[in-house]
């Protein structure tokens, strides 16, 4: 088994591919067009799935621009080579870091997170510390 995607709905199809692909720069890897059904899907990623990589299907239901993103959903995750300077680039290219990068509350992994325009959190976790805060 492989897991392939997350999907998330999303306000404002345009807006998201470009915060996922110009500002964390993942590459948009296809897009698909539900006339019946009217809806859009967008797939992003750093890498397609038929390679091996999970990927984000952004879902559009034509009409709908947002959504209670409820309790249930955590967040997304990213690792990162130097966590303070790619935060530094986020906020110059316009994103929201809504938690400044540092170590986690009692422990050593450096994490921070930002959102996407339609409030989904993405943490960003430094690569050389991140199997700290995993587990065993």
């Amino acid at each position: 088994m492989q897991l392939l995607h997350t999907m998330i709905r999303v306000g404002d199809l345009d807006k998201s591919i470009e915060f996922y692909t110009e500002i964390l720069g993942m590459k948009l890897l296809r897009k698909s067009v539900n006339e019946e059904y009217k809806y859009t899907l967008a797939f992003v990623g750093y890498a397609d799935e038929a390679d091996g990589a999970a990927v984000i299907e952004l879902t559009y239901n034509w009409g709908v621009t947002e959504y209670d993103l409820g309790s249930g959903f955590g967040h997304l995750a990213i690792g990162v080579g130097d966590i303070y300077a790619t935060c530094d680039a986020l906020k110059k290219s316009g994103a929201n870091v809504v938690r400044e990068p540092g170590p986690v509350l009692g422990g050593t992994t450096h994490i921070a997170f930002v959102e996407d325009p339609d409030g989904y959190k993405i943490e960003l976790i430094q690569r050389e510390s991140m199997r700290d805060g995993l587990g065993n």
